[in-house]
């Protein structure tokens, strides 16, 4: 029999494509969570092979005991946006227990990493789903990585997220316009695809990955490196354009009930007092971004690293632009920015 890994957040944009990866194996069986196995994101993942979906709320200890028994091995990416930084940590942690008590052999858990920690704490580089997964990460450090083995894949926002909701805008002389409040900053971009490649590596190898914690990207990419990859594959005019931060939320966050100001988890824990506004949570984002340009400064990456382990990896914006097909076109990818409740 294969061995069973149980994908939590599977789902999901990141979940999907390791899910995917992990069937196209063939050398897995998969095991999805999901609230609605009657939902457009889980009746995509019922087709595949070794893949199976069960309805379960990943937030219940029963449910957890109940998935985590039997499974092999697991990766794990809960959704801070819909539970909030506190209750994320808490059920993460939760959840490596529960996955110890149950006799799982590898936990690999999917992290972001926080800029205000290596800024001693600036309150200017806080953001909420950042911070609970490094958070997440920090624990897991302490723990013994016998007899259940765990990694940490570290990434950072999808390349994807430049079809939506970082897609341009056409000007009115036909030009595409990339808008962040970037400044000269850059973002660690990471493509799904090789997301899920590191996380078959770590199944794959599990004594090479035993404590680790792998910091993932594609490119370190400013605003200008962004335009000019697309123009070098389309074509097509482009540029890069600063905008104003705080305009910049305002307009991003607009369709939320109370637009920026909307708390993230409010509908999971609605008093509960650690939540941050969207404004709050996104200036942070975007700040750590800006003092992270040419891969130095708050986030970096050790781009050797990741060429030795994935030699065959995206290397650039461009590349995953040409390989991709993108053209700038409105595409959804991750699932409705206003549904708060996690699969």
């Amino acid at each position: 029999m294969l061995p069973t890994v149980l994908v939590v957040g599977g789902t999901g944009a990141q979940g999907t494509a390791v899910v995917q990866l992990l069937s196209e194996s063939r050398r897995y069986a998969v095991k999805v969570p999901t609230r609605s196995t009657t939902s457009p994101q889980a009746k995509a993942l019922m087709d595949l092979e070794n893949v199976s979906l069960v309805e379960a709320d990943v937030f219940n200890e029963n449910d957890l005991m109940r998935l985590f028994t039997e499974i092999n091995m697991c990766f794990i990416n809960t959704n801070g946006f819909a539970v909030g930084e506190k209750n994320e940590i808490y059920w993460s942690i939760r959840m490596h227990n529960i996955a110890r008590f149950c006799g799982v052999k590898h936990f690999v858990y999917s992290s972001l990493e926080y800029g205000s920690k290596k800024a001693g704490f600036d309150p200017k580089y806080r953001c909420s789903h950042l911070e609970g997964k490094a958070k997440v990460a920090d624990f897991l450090a302490s723990q013994s990585t016998n007899p259940m083995n765990w990694s940490v894949i570290c990434s950072g926002p999808y390349m994807e997220t430049l079809s939506d909701p970082f897609k341009p805008r056409k000007d009115e002389n036909g030009s595409y316009v990339f808008e962040f409040p970037l400044a000269d900053g850059a973002i660690p971009f990471i493509c799904l695809k090789d997301l899920a490649a590191y996380a078959l590596w770590m199944f794959d190898n599990p004594e090479k990955c035993r404590g680790l914690n792998l910091a993932i990207a594609t490119q370190h990419a400013s605003g200008e490196d962004v335009a000019k990859a697309f123009t070098s594959v389309t074509g097509k005019p482009a540029r890069y354009e600063d905008v104003d931060l705080e305009e910049y939320l305002t307009k991003a966050w607009k369709e939320l009930p109370n637009g920026a100001e909307t708390k993230i988890g409010v509908n999971f824990v609605p008093n509960e007092p650690t939540l941050m506004t969207y404004r709050e949570n996104f200036r942070g984002f975007w700040n750590v971004f800006r003092a992270s340009g040419g891969n130095e400064g708050l986030l970096t990456r050790d781009y050797q690293q990741l060429d030795k382990i994935l030699p065959t990896r995206i290397k650039t914006v461009a590349e995953w632009m040409e390989k991709s097909g993108y053209t700038g076109k409105p595409q959804s990818v991750l699932k409705d920015r206003a549904e708060r409740i996690a699969d």
